[in-house]
């Protein structure tokens, strides 16, 4: 089975500023890759996370002070998460 930390190694583009996979936590990761991952990523990151645990790392993090991600990533998965989460 692959684990989150493995699936980050083999895709260093989504999180090019780390050298230390092993210390990101799975909020980072999740955002890294709804951010600037394609839909296979988001797909792999279902299948190791699964949906509704992402929905509700997202949405956690739409609830803090500061939200790294742009408005149309924003407005696309609060749309997607309400139909498939």
């Amino acid at each position: 089975m692959l684990t989150l930390t493995n699936f980050i190694k083999k895709k260093p583009y989504l999180i090019w500023y780390v050298k230390d996979y092993k210390s990101l936590s799975k909020e980072a990761i999740v955002e890294s890759v709804l951010n600037y991952g394609d839909f296979s990523d988001f797909k792999g990151l279902i299948s190791i996370l699964g949906i509704k645990k992402i929905s509700r790392i997202f949405k956690k993090q739409l609830r803090q002070k500061r939200v790294n991600y742009d408005l149309k990533i924003i407005n696309y998965f609060k749309l997607y998460f309400a139909k498939y989460a």
